[in-house]
């Protein structure tokens, strides 16, 4: 592992636990400063939940014997001296296999039986039923006890034909499975899925990895394309330099990897078999250039993306301290890539994330901070201007008071029925993703194809489901719009009656997930199209890769309507906030200037209380700059204090 890389993951790490404690700041202002409402305070308990789970994946994806554990091995874990993960000749690894590290949890492997495939419910799901899966405790102690754990996702199981053909796992037309054939058995594998708690240095500072075992296991196993692959941070593509990229290498990449993955590498493994010490050195390198050239031109991949290495060389330079044979094995160039872009990318997501999820509750108090300071500023300047003065211009004062109370009391009035539409029409905009009209969506998608499972039923059912989801996404438009503008009209009426900071009211954004139910419908295009598809009806797999999609498509909603409901908690805060906090400025310089009427003598015992006040007031807002300095780009947190 580069000393860079080993860098920038502790450095991300840190951040990250910067951003939490940042949050749990703001927690604490709260609860001293502000009336902390339940759902703000959930709302804050899960975001430093998902913070601190929160993890930086590196898939990685190839057929068979491309070296993708040989390669994980060297990147992650040369550091004790010894292969983690399983890598001899042939197939290593047979089910897709995720490594990381939850603290809550002894370090353990779990593994979930291929029998699960018989039923319909997704890996996601059954990540949440943990009887479900083989769970044996990790040794670390003990090196022996640890790679006899690790010899397990190994393992493969003989089953009949026909078992085989019902887990999806057999076709009779498939002549790349005759491999497959021991006598009148076929050979599966014997674990559906993988899990690794493990803690290693990286996976302890937020790195995942997820291994992918070939085309079968990629096809057979749809949540893969639709979920694992497409959420993953970066994508390493695995070929061997010797067979270059072949008819199975680019069905992968087409089917899996070319239109589902956020950023992709392509490495070319297994350098080391040009290596010819009769021939120079600098001539080995312009034949892995061609090489490279050639890759980037199949994959349509910029050549900077394509990269060669010797896993295996450099997993021994590693073990042996070998600088020399490290540097001829091209690894520190794909080490350099994932510190100084993958990482810092994810950085960037996840602080716009968390900036989205909070921001505009922080900014909220933040202001009213301000607002406080300017009123404690205005009404020390009205006291001020008292001193001296006789009683008849303090009651002068006060009748003009009495009279800016009485219009604000009106206008509030006014905007309690507006704030009454308002709650009506956030109502209309969330029934539109309720769990019932969310069921009745999937259902009407899933009866269109059930009985048939045909490809043509599945691209019937996917057209349903886009009408269905387009027809309620117009509805939150037209809801969201028409919220936004009650609201806008509010914060024009209280800035040109009562002298509010003008603001518009921030728009809802969820056209993300709508984008996200189409890529949804092109992968069923995509598989739909597919000739083998369209010429053999698959039934088991064209109903696991129906129900995936469902799956995702839940998920879609969920995670709108989650984006839905804090728009409507925020959209209005900050002009209440605001509404509140005139009210209570009214009050206070009401009562100030009825004790200063009744006696003058108090005068400057309120304004020493009013220095303090905003000597205080000043410190609230030295923290909250400091939470938003966390929160937001620097740039945009160095604004704020010029604002």
């Amino acid at each position: 592992m580069s000393a860079l890389l080993e860098q920038q993951v502790r450095d991300y790490q840190l951040w990250r636990d910067e951003l939490g404690a940042a949050i749990t700041v703001y927690q604490d202002w709260l609860d001293d400063h502000q009336e902390f409402e339940a759902q703000q305070s959930l709302k804050l308990f899960d975001l430093l939940e998902s913070l601190k789970q929160d993890h930086v994946t590196l898939a990685f994806v190839a057929e068979f014997s491309r070296g993708k554990s040989e390669l994980i091995n060297a990147l992650f874990f040369a550091d004790f001296k010894q292969r983690l993960l399983p890598s001899d000749a042939g197939r290593t690894t047979m089910c897709p296999t995720e490594l990381f590290y939850d603290p809550r949890e002894e370090p353990f492997i779990r593994l979930l039986p291929i029998e699960t495939r018989y039923r319909d419910e997704t890996i996601s799901q059954f990540k949440r039923k943990p009887i479900e899966w083989v769970s044996t405790r990790l040794k670390l102690d003990s090196a022996d006890a640890m790679m006899e754990a690790m010899q397990c996702l190994t393992q493969t199981k003989l089953v009949t034909k026909v078992e085989a053909r019902t887990l999806g796992l057999w076709d009779d037309q498939d002549s790349t499975m005759q491999e497959m054939v021991r006598g009148d058995r076929v050979e599966i594998p014997a674990w559906r899925h993988a899990l690794i708690n493990y803690p290693h240095p990286l996976l302890k500072n937020g790195l995942a990895i997820l291994d992918t075992p070939g085309l079968n296991a990629l096809g057979s196993e749809p949540e893969l394309t639709l979920s694992m692959i497409p959420n993953a941070h970066a994508v390493l593509f695995l070929l061997a330099l010797d067979s270059g990229v072949t008819k199975s290498d680019m069905e992968i990449w087409q089917k899996h990897v070319q239109k589902h993955a956020k950023h992709t590498i392509a490495v070319l493994n297994k350098i080391d078999v040009l290596w010819d010490e009769l021939k120079p050195w600098d001539k080995i390198q312009q034949s892995v250039q061609r090489q490279q050239e050639a890759t980037a031109q199949q994959l349509g991949l910029p050549v900077g993306n394509v990269l060669a290495v010797s896993a295996q060389k450099a997993l021994v330079a590693k073990i042996k301290n070998d600088p020399a044979l490290l540097a001829k094995s091209g690894i520190e160039r794909l080490e350099q890539i994932l510190a100084n872009d993958i990482i810092p990318a994810r950085q960037e997501l996840l602080r716009k994330s968390v900036t989205q999820e909070i921001g505009a509750m922080v900014l909220a108090s933040y202001n009213s901070v301000r607002q406080q300071i300017a009123a404690a500023r205005h009404e020390h300047k009205e006291l001020s201007s008292l001193s001296g003065k006789n009683k008849e211009v303090i009651h002068k004062m006060l009748s003009l008071l009495d009279e800016d109370k009485r219009s604000y009391e009106e206008t509030v009035k006014a905007f309690n029925v507006t704030r009454g539409v308002i709650t009506q029409q956030g109502r209309l905009l969330l029934n539109n993703l309720s769990i019932d009209r969310l069921d009745d969506i999937l259902e009407k998608s899933h009866a269109s194809i059930q009985g048939s499972w045909t490809t043509a039923g599945l691209s019937r059912s996917m057209q349903m489901l886009i009408r269905q989801t387009a027809h309620q996404y117009q509805h939150i438009h037209k809801h969201a719009k028409q919220i936004k503008g009650l609201v806008d009209a509010a914060y024009i009426r209280f800035h040109v009656k009562h002298g509010f900071e003008r603001r518009h009211a921030p728009e809802l954004t969820i056209d993300q997930y709508m984008e996200a139910i189409r890529k949804l419908a092109h992968h069923a295009e995509d598989f739909c199209r597919d000739p083998i598809n369209i010429m053999t009806e698959k039934h088991f797999l064209i109903r696991k890769f129906f129900l995936s999609l469902v799956g995702e498509a839940r998920m879609v909603f969920e995670k709108t309507r989650v984006d839905c409901e804090a728009w409507l908690r925020n959209v209005l805060t900050p002009l209440i906030t605001q509404i509140n906090d005139h009210k209570m400025q009214i009050e206070r310089r009401l009562e100030n200037i009825r004790k200063i009427h009744d006696n003058i003598d108090s005068l400057q015992d309120r304004l020493v209380e009013l220095d303090a006040s905003q000597s205080a007031l000043l410190k609230q807002l030295a923290v909250l700059e400091g939470i938003l300095t966390k929160l937001q780009r620097p740039q945009q947190a160095a604004q704020l204090k010029t604002a």
